[in-house]
């Protein structure tokens, strides 16, 4: 009898269906999050799948989000204010403040340009809607000038790089690694960069779905990622030898990033939410995000992950 009821129990085993494992889709730019996950070694014992998918920007990882392609992904706060006011559902759930030594403005060693007051009548190159377009904006603003009192050339950064060493453009505004690259060379100098400016905050955002269906995952996921970011910020040189041989670059460039930005993650608070307000602002007031079309920084920005953050101190 005893044999008859294992077999049974057996071949009903074999009809009920397995669980599924759980599975989290994360989009990642080259060099970022799995990089630093992967050489920081906080992905031991994932008590789940973590999918990667690669993406070259943070707006198609975004479109990909939209789409329902992943469920979460990093990105600067530029493109993730765009997406927000274009209705994308998408909120962040994990911030990240840097020195924003590497967010500059650039010109020629050799450049007459002193200033951002000697910018006016000026072409910089820079992507539209980038961390790149938004220090410029604000530094015209701290220096009292209007928006349109320089001339935008809209060019992603190798191009914009050429345009700059070749006297097509004036200035080039970029963010890191290309700053970094750049200054090693000895291509350019600082004109202004983001330090006082701009708030340093990128973000790990998710889709709304994401946030209702897998909270457990992301807050796991979370705490693993500022886990890696803790242990980078402590012994950066892991990471910048993980990241030279994924991207190719010395591994003097990622020292001199990682070394001045000096990352470090953040809870979701009232202070990271002022920030994220003043961008909104800052983007209404040049007219690339109509009033009309705004979001709040609230409504956009989940603060249920305090918790996971607070596991990692």
């Amino acid at each position: 009898m005893a044999r008859w009821l294992v077999l049974i129990a057996l071949a009903l085993a074999s009809l009920t269906p397995a669980r599924a494992e759980e599975v989290l889709r994360v989009g990642d730019q080259r060099g970022n999050a799995r990089a630093l996950m992967e050489a920081t070694g906080v992905l031991d014992g994932l008590p789940y799948r973590l999918e990667w998918s690669e993406f070259p920007a943070a707006a198609p990882l975004l479109e990909a989000l939209n789409a329902g392609v992943i469920d979460a992904g990093g990105v600067g706060d530029a493109p993730f204010t765009f997406a927000a006011a274009a209705g994308v559902p998408v909120k962040a759930f994990l911030a990240f403040r840097n020195r924003q030594d590497g967010l500059a403005i650039l010109v020629r060693p050799d450049s007459a340009i002193r200033t951002v007051a000697d910018l006016q009548g000026k072409r910089i190159a820079t992507n539209r809607g980038s961390i790149g377009h938004q220090v410029v904006l604000a530094a015209l603003e701290e220096a009292g000038q209007p928006a349109d009192s320089v001339q935008f050339r809209f060019l992603p950064p190798a191009d914009a790089k050429l345009a700059l060493t070749s006297g097509a453009v004036d200035a080039w505004s970029t963010w890191e690694p290309y700053t970094s690259a750049a200054e090693l060379a000895g291509l350019v100098r600082v004109l202004r960069d983001g330090n006082g400016i701009t708030p340093g905050l990128s973000y790990a955002v998710a889709s709304d779905a994401a946030l209702k269906s897998k909270r457990a995952l992301l807050a796991d996921y979370a705490a693993r990622l500022a886990r890696a970011r803790a242990r980078a910020l402590t012994d950066p040189a892991p990471y910048a030898a993980a990241w030279s041989r994924l991207i190719g670059l010395p591994e003097a460039v990622p020292l001199r990033w990682f070394g001045r930005a000096r990352y470090r993650t953040v809870p979701i608070d009232d202070a990271v939410i002022a920030d994220e307000q003043r961008i909104i602002d800052l983007y209404v007031r040049a007219g690339l995000i109509p009033a009309a079309r705004a979001p709040r920084a609230e409504a956009i920005l989940d603060t249920g992950f305090s918790d996971a953050l607070a596991a990692v101190r």
